[in-house]
């Protein structure tokens, strides 16, 4: 992230889709909100035991800083599964972990805070993806399918895609013990015989999921932060516990480019 000490940056912006004109995609980090003690400050999450109005406003400036509104936002209450919707308008959609959309003006988010949010645009056809993967919905495929969602419904192939594997807590933190473990492929974990317990590397797992799909590696990009390592930056309910703050994941369209080469809205 670019920011001082002076300036904190409410959000991270990917690189990888720096060049799309029209495209915003941002992950927030705990910095520029009113939330005081234990959710200091940019807290996003309305379930955390936050204030409400705190959360709200967090909520309007983070919204603010990429200049749309609150009320422009399609996102829910998530239960960490695979189930996707198609969000033709925003609003809140709980039971969902992921959102696609092709309609210019509407901005899909999930919220994370040790999960891994994953950003996808699919420049081809204009449509876009905002994923919520943690153990569970990373071992249940939740990336693959969000893009054979977006293939049926959008037409979306592999090479017109950019993807976001965002802050998450990292694979040297995240340990579990053998029943979580077994849900993953041997090239996702390592076991440490010392505590007797197996480390998951979520980004890499969900990567293979963007990568296994025929997503260019040169058009996916990976977070190097971690949400326990770099705390002072991010949400960590791993490390905070249960009054942990919550940050968000948004993409979304300002306005699409026909295949005409023109604008449409």
């Amino acid at each position: 992230m670019h920011e001082t000490p002076e300036t904190p940056a409410l959000s991270h912006r990917p690189a990888i889709f720096l060049p799309f004109p029209g495209l915003v995609a941002a992950q927030s980090t705990r910095h520029g909100g009113v939330s005081g003690e234990p959710f200091a400050s940019l807290n996003l999450g309305l379930s955390s035991g936050d204030g409400r109005e705190n959360v709200l406003e967090n909520r309007r400036r983070f919204f603010g800083s990429l200049a749309i509104g609150t009320e422009q936002v399609a996102l829910g209450f998530q239960v960490h599964g695979d189930t996707i919707l198609r969000a033709e308008q925003p609003g809140n959609y709980d039971r969902h972990d992921a959102f696609i959309t092709n309609r210019a003006g509407v901005f899909v988010a999930v919220s994370i805070a040790d999960c891994t949010p994953i950003l996808i645009y699919d420049a081809g056809n204009q449509a876009v993806a905002a994923i919520h993967a943690g153990w569970k919905g990373t071992a249940l495929g939740i990336v693959t399918k969000t893009l054979q969602a977006m293939q049926a419904g959008f037409g979306t192939q592999a090479g017109n895609c950019f993807a976001y594997v965002g802050t998450c807590i990292s694979e040297n933190i995240f340990e579990v013990d053998a029943d979580v473990a077994g849900n993953f492929e041997t090239r996702f974990k390592r076991f440490d015989g010392q505590r007797n317990k197996f480390f998951v590397d979520l980004k890499r797992a969900n990567a293979a999921q963007l990568a296994g799909f025929g997503i260019p590696a040169l058009q996916l990009e990976i977070s190097p932060f971690c949400t326990v390592e770099n705390n002072a930056d991010y949400f960590s309910y791993r490390k905070e516990g249960q009054r942990s703050g919550r940050m968000l994941a948004v993409i979304g369209m300002r306005f699409c480019h026909s295949d005409e080469g023109g604008i449409r809205r």
